[in-house]
């Protein structure tokens, strides 16, 4: 089986107060993109994944092998598969990459065993993993609430150029929410950007962009600004964010040339750079293979 995980950005991120649990509030809008990881899945005697290139992280802790045992314990299955991960999306870069491979898995071996990937056992593994796992299993657009997991509503897709670009700096996310202080703020205020989504104007979602982590993560490294102020001053563009807690900054562009352009010039100056589109779905198989047979 092979699956399309794909990347995402935030579209609208405002985050609330830290909550008992230790997390904090957030009211986001999430949008996957064209851009994607590849992960591969055979059967084999055992669970094995590998990573290309290596993303420094224990097979054993990779988030596509915690999604393939979580369902196996969850079906009563003993998860023998070789999971294959390439990467194209940065690792630690608000892109959601980690996230969309363990949603990919989840979906592979779901269709292998047979079983819905809309059944009630995907969607609680998905959950168990992070907060960003259940949007891939659906993708598109949506307004999410909670910890970034409470969907709330399936937005339509915008037609969007995008051009994302990552200043090489590696941002854990509990360390952007710990710079956040004491500045959050009640969760909300989505109003004018799902107007302009509705709309399906460019110009007006691009206008209406919003990072409240911005701050924070800038805070911590600032060369996430400096890689925000120059997509800004790229021809073409017609707005420009941080993606969820850094450190990849995006633009969105009035055509694909003028977001091409923008890539081709952040790879010039050493930064991780690529053009892309929105995307309608989420993590998709690309060839499913057969279903595995009952024991």
């Amino acid at each position: 089986m092979l699956v399309a995980a794909p990347a995402k950005i935030n579209l609208y991120l405002s985050v609330g107060w830290q909550r008992p649990d230790g997390y904090h509030d957030v009211e986001t809008i999430v949008q996957a993109l064209e851009l994607h990881d590849t992960v591969r899945v055979e059967r084999a005697s055992s669970l094995q994944v590998t990573c290309e290139p290596d993303v420094g992280v224990p097979a054993g802790d990779n988030l596509a092998a915690r999604a393939a045992r979580a369902l196996g314990d969850a079906l009563g299955r003993a998860p023998g598969f070789a999971i294959d991960v390439r990467k194209t999306v940065p690792v630690g870069a608000g892109l959601g990459g980690g996230s969309a491979d363990a949603a990919a898995a989840l979906v592979a071996l779901a269709h292998a065993w047979g079983v819905s990937a809309e059944d009630p056992a995907v969607a609680s593994c998905a959950a168990s993993l992070g907060a960003d796992v259940p949007f891939f299993l659906g993708g598109g657009c949506a307004l999410l609430r909670g910890r970034g997991d409470e969907l709330v509503r399936r937005l339509p897709v915008p037609r969007l150029h995008v051009a994302l670009v990552n200043p090489g700096v590696l941002m854990p996310t509990a360390a952007v929410y710990g710079a956040l202080g004491g500045s959050a703020a009640p969760a909300g205020g989505s109003a004018e950007i799902l107007a302009a989504i509705e709309s399906g104007d460019p110009r007006r979602v691009a206008g209406s962009l919003h990072n409240g982590m911005t701050g924070a993560a800038v805070s911590l490294a600032p060369a996430i600004a400096e890689a925000l102020a120059w997509v800004s001053e790229r021809p073409g563009v017609l707005g420009s964010c941080m993606a969820g807690s850094g450190s990849t900054v995006f633009g969105v562009f009035r055509d694909a040339a003028s977001a091409e352009a923008a890539a081709l010039a952040a790879r010039g100056r050493g930064w991780w750079a690529e053009a892309t589109r929105t995307r309608n779905g989420g993590v998709e198989l690309l060839e499913p293979g057969g279903p595995e047979e009952s024991e």
